[in-house]
């Protein structure tokens, strides 16, 4: 299984797809999209406390993480 983790301000929501599943591919996959199209960065693990930003989808990523948009004030 894959994870989706979207970070926010109500703190984290995982979504879990199976990415030999077509069609739970192709709804990670615009959940990905979805996101940083509104602003969202997204990354993956590559180690303990590292991560690597991504601009596209990758299917063979174990957990994606998005962090929002920072907003100064």
């Amino acid at each position: 299984m894959a994870t989706q983790i979207v970070m926010d301000q109500t703190g984290d929501t995982r979504h879990e797809f199976d990415p030999d599943n077509a069609e739970a591919l192709a709804r990670a996959e615009q959940r990905f999209w979805e996101l940083t199209g509104t602003g969202f960065t997204a990354a993956f693990r590559t180690g303990p406390g590292e991560v690597t930003r991504i601009k596209s989808f990758d299917p063979t990523a174990h957990e994606t993480l998005f962090y929002p948009r920072l907003v100064g004030g």
